[in-house]
Parts: structure tokens; C-alpha cells; sequence
């Protein structure tokens, strides 16, 4: 009875968080956790669908492309296609602001995101786990409710790698490992995950390999084997193709009539220009990345980070406990190998053999371990391995009595990441919006010039001006020195050659004592608040006295040119 009580309970904090994921995306969140989130998708979409004025990111440029468009197309592409077909329609007259550019692409992840937990209800009974505290901890975890609700090329990867764990899990109702009928869409999951960021091989690595044990445990036929592998192999070829060729023609827009003009020579000349043109995105990005000197302009980190630093950031104890479980069982592996030589034909058997998933804690580390290898580590690279670790916390009871430890970390990992961490800004590009596409007193429209500074990058689609309006311009002075910036705001104060000119300098309130140093004044201010830049992070002694809103504020100010 007991047990079933807690069930139930379980079954309804599921239901809770969940609605809160779905909830909490339509608010929406404010929190903006890295440009990525914006650039790798949404701005660049909103600039070829809706025709938006959009900054469009180095790896998009058609000179050398390392992203792929599939997925941007499948994903922001087509909401952006429905806003525009609803309003061409005339469903609705509106359908495009800020809010519906913003909230429309998150919304469909956050649908996707579900692909997560219906993973961990299919994987629980096959790897031990106890299914709703799984369920919990999953829909609980910030990284759940924060990351995954995101327009991130790491949330996708995180959802293949959750499929390719169903696929290559598959047993029969009576325990024998079944026959896997999966390999053709393992090799189209495999190959859609290298497409969408190539590291996806440090995840796939472990479920292949899984996989190809079953297969070779479970045939006595050489024949089937090798029908296995080859039906992977041919889909996962097929894959690349469709990928290739969509990016191909977006990237140089070869048009039909292209192919037309150049099939006058021989079948050669055809195959060599179109060779010329080809676009395989994922081998630009790894020529890229593995370029030591492009890798550390993105900034360089110790080897370690990823385990010491971002894991306990993502998961917390969940991170520490895993660490703990596999030290212990690495211990009792070299025991058995010096003492019980034959015992269990090695590492097989002691995977198969050993209690507490051995299996699982590899899902987790063997990535983890590929991505260690490259000096650019930043947290939301191990987003995907939430899947491993909340099945293997929530086997024999590990994570229980740490309950109220989880539950504050999280509440804290969501408040920092989904309101503070550069929170103003969304928000600041809201109104910034309202006011731009205000009706103007004048028959002269009014000119805005927007300058950004000591903010992580405006993505530009939330200002929804179209590629042909010359009356906005942004000027996003980054992280920009005191001298570079008073410059900047003195250039503009003075420059007298329009009538209706409205300049706005967007500035945390941490760095708001510099502008004060550049002797210009300004009409009014806006603060948005909550605003957390830890690039300029507030000060103690301010925090502490009365004067803390200051410092947790985005300020827009208003310049006055009549000075």
C-alpha cells in the first residue's frame, strides 16, 4: 500500500513538472543562456522565412558552412512558416511580434523534449530502474526544465541520443535479448545526429557497440550479422545524402536551371562543377574544430572541466554519485582481474554479470570521456547524458537520500539559468520592439539606433523589423572598454544630420557608472529586472547596501541629443 502511495505520488509531481516545462516555456522564460540558442536557429530562420533583419552567424556564411540547415528548417523553418501562413491567410493580423517569434520554435522543442521522458518509460524496466523516480528526476532537473526547452543543436542531440538508446534496448516480454529489427533507423539516427553536431559519435559510440554485442551474441549465423550491419550502413549512407543535398542547395542555392546550364559539356564536367559545390557541413566543422588555434578563440579550458566543474553543474550529486559508483566498481573489476582470472571471460562478463548497471555508468563516462578530449568545454555540451545518469540514480535507491539536496539544487540551477543569467535582455528586446513599431506622431518616420553593450549578443529577429526598413539600426559594442564606448555614445550625440533620431544605449547596471563618465545625458531611463552578467558581476559591497536593484538591472537609456 505504502508503495503504491508513493506511485501515485510520484505520478503527480510528473504531472506537476511537467506542466510547469510546457508552462514555464509560454511565460516565457527570460533567462538567455548562450547565443547559440538564437543564432544556430531561430534569428537565421526568421531572416530567410519571415524576412526579418538578422545577423547571421560566421557558421552560416555560404563560404565555408558548418552547420547543418536541416534541422533549423525542420525545427524554427517550419513554425516561422506556420506564423506566416496563419497571417497571410488572415487569421490573424498580428501573428508575428517578438513573443510569437520567441515562444513558437521553444514551444516545439519543448514538445520534443517529451521524447526524454517516454525514453526513460520505455528504459526503466530494462535497465532496473525504478520508473517514476526516474520520471522525477528527469522532469525535476533544471537542466530538463531550463536546457531542453531551448532552440540548442545540444537539446536535439540529446533527444537522438535518447532514441538511440530505446533503439539499441530492446527485449523481449520474457527476458531473452530479442533479434534487433532496429538497424536501419539506427543508421539514420546515427547519421541525423552527426549531421546536427558531429560530437554526437562520442555518444553513439557506446549504443553502437552495445548493439553489435546483442546482435553477435544473439545470431548463430555469420550471414545475419553481416545483413545487419549492412542495412545500417545503407540507410546511414541515404541519410547523408538527403543531408548533403539539402545543404548543397541552400548553401549555394544551386537552382535547376543551374544543372540545366552546366549538363552541356560531358558527364564529367557535370560531376567535377558540382563536386566544386558540394557542401558537407559536418567535415567544415571538424576541420574547424580540430584547429587548435580556431578551438581557443571560443576559449580554452582544462581537460577536467567537463568532469570536475561542468557535470556537478548540470546534475549536482547526481554527478559526484555516479563518479563514486564507478571508482567502486573499477576497483572491484581490477580485483576480479588479479585474483579470479577466468572467472567471467573478462570485461563482458563482468558487464553482464555485476550488479548496479556497470552498462549504464559507460553510457555516461565513455562520452563524457570523448568530450574531455577537446579543450572547449562548456556545460551545455553534456546536456544529453541526463538520460544514463537519471536511470542509473534511480536504481537500488542511490539518489534518496540526497532528496532535499536535489531539490534545492535544482530550484537553484532554475532560477539562475531560466530568470537571472542575462535575463533582462529578452525581456529589453520586447520593449524595445513595442516602441519601435509604435505609430509615429510625424509624417517622418522616426530613426532608432540601438547600442548594446557589456550583453551577450541581441539576437536581432525580436526586433521583427523587415530586411527593408533602413529606420533601425543595431550596434552591439560587446564587452567594449570605457574609451571605445564614451566615444561611441559622443559620436552619436552629436550627429545632428537627422530630426527624429532616437538613440538608446542598453547597458547593465554593473557597468551604468562608466557611461556616467562619458559626459553625455540622458532623457530617461527603463530598468528591466532581474539582470545577472557575470561577465561584469555586481559587486558585494553594493549588494549589501540598500542600493542592491542597481546592480541585478538592465538598464535602457534614453540620449539626449539636445545638449
Amino acid at each position: 500500500g505504502a508503495r503504491r502511495g508513493a506511485a501515485m505520488g510520484a505520478r503527480a509531481l510528473w504531472a506537476l513538472l511537467a506542466a510547469l516545462r510546457a508552462g514555464w516555456c509560454l511565460l516565457p522564460q527570460s533567462g538567455y543562456l548562450h547565443p547559440d540558442e538564437f543564432f544556430q536557429a531561430p534569428e537565421v530562420m526568421a531572416g530567410d522565412i519571415l524576412n526579418l533583419q538578422v545577423f547571421y552567424p560566421w557558421e552560416f556564411l555560404s563560404s565555408f558552412p558548418c552547420r547543418t540547415v536541416v534541422f533549423p528548417l525542420m525545427t524554427s523553418g517550419v513554425t516561422y512558416w506556420a506564423i506566416k501562413s496563419l497571417q497571410q491567410l488572415d487569421i490573424c493580423s498580428s501573428c508575428i511580434n517578438s513573443y510569437a517569434l520567441l515562444v513558437s520554435p521553444r514551444f516545439l522543442f519543448t514538445i520534443f523534449s517529451f521524447i526524454l521522458d517516454y525514453s526513460v518509460y520505455r528504459l526503466a524496466p530494462f535497465w532496473e530502474a525504478d520508473l517514476w523516480k526516474a520520471l522525477v528526476l528527469l522532469a525535476g532537473s533544471y537542466v530538463t526544465l531550463v536546457f531542453y526547452t531551448r532552440t540548442f543543436t545540444n537539446t536535439l542531440e540529446g533527444l537522438l541520443f535518447a532514441l538511440l538508446m530505446v533503439l539499441v534496448s530492446s527485449r523481449k516480454s520474457n527476458g531473452s535479448s530479442v533479434e534487433p529489427t532496429s538497424s536501419p533507423l539506427i543508421g539514420v539516427i546515427t547519421t541525423a545526429g552527426f549531421f546536427n553536431r558531429p560530437t554526437f559519435l562520442a555518444f553513439a559510440l557506446m549504443p553502437l557497440l552495445y548493439w553489435a554485442g546483442l546482435i553477435v551474441d544473439s545470431q548463430r549465423s555469420i550471414k545475419t550479422v553481416i545483413n545487419h550491419f549492412l542495412k545500417l550502413i545503407l540507410c546511414a549512407c541515404f541519410t547523408a545524402i538527403v543531408f548533403v543535398t539539402a545543404d548543397t542547395f541552400y548553401f549555394t542555392s544551386v537552382s535547376v536551371d543551374n544543372l540545366y546550364s552546366i549538363n552541356k559539356g560531358s558527364l564529367f564536367d557535370v560531376i567535377a562543377q558540382l563536386h566544386e559545390k558540394i557542401v558537407v557541413t559536418p567535415f567544415n566543422f571538424l576541420s574547424y574544430n580540430l584547429n587548435p588555434h580556431n578551438l581557443a578563440l571560443h576559449g580554452s579550458h582544462p581537460r577536467v572541466t567537463h568532469f570536475t566543474v561542468n557535470g556537478i553543474m548540470l546534475f549536482g550529486i547526481l554527478h559526484v554519485l555516479a563518479i563514486g559508483a564507478g571508482f567502486k566498481m573499477l576497483k572491484k573489476y581490477v580485483h576480479q582481474l588479479i585474483h579470479v582470472k577466468s572467472c567471467y571471460r573478462g570485461l563482458p562478463g563482468l558487464l553482464v554479470h555485476s550488479e548496479g548497471n556497470p552498462t549504464l555508468l559507460l553510457f555516461y563516462f565513455v562520452p563524457l570521456a570523448f568530450l574531455s578530449l577537446f579543450s572547449h568545454q562548456e556545460p551545455r555540451f553534456l546536456i544529453p547524458l541526463i538520460l544514463p545518469l537519471v536511470l542509473f540514480s534511480a536504481s537500488q535507491d542511490r539518489a534518496v537520500k540526497w532528496k532535499h539536496f536535489i531539490i534545492i539544487f535544482n530550484l537553484l540551477g532554475a532560477f539562475l539559468f531560466g530568470c537571472l543569467h542575462q535575463g533582462g535582455l529578452i525581456p529589453c528586446l520586447f520593449h524595445l520592439e513595442q516602441l519601435i513599431h509604435s505609430p509615429a506622431p510625424s509624417n517622418y518616420p522616426r530613426h532608432y539606433t540601438l547600442l548594446f553593450a557589456h550583453t551577450y549578443m541581441p539576437p536581432r529577429f525580436l526586433l521583427n523589423i523587415k530586411k527593408t526598413d533602413v529606420h533601425v539600426q543595431v550596434l552591439d559594442m560587446a564587452g567594449s572598454g570605457e574609451e571605445t564606448l564614451c566615444q561611441t555614445l559622443q559620436q552619436q550625440a552629436s550627429n545632428f544630420t537627422c530630426s527624429d533620431c532616437h538613440i538608446f544605449v542598453i547597458i547593465p547596471g554593473t557597468v551604468r557608472a562608466t557611461i556616467a563618465k562619458c559626459g553625455v545625458s540622458f532623457k530617461n531611463e527603463t530598468a528591466i529586472f532581474p539582470h545577472l552578467s557575470m561577465e561584469d558581476p555586481p559587486q558585494m559591497s553594493v549588494l549589501s547596501s540598500g542600493n542592491w536593484r542597481s546592480q541585478l538591472g538592465l538598464y535602457i537609456l534614453h540620449l539626449d541629443r539636445d545638449q
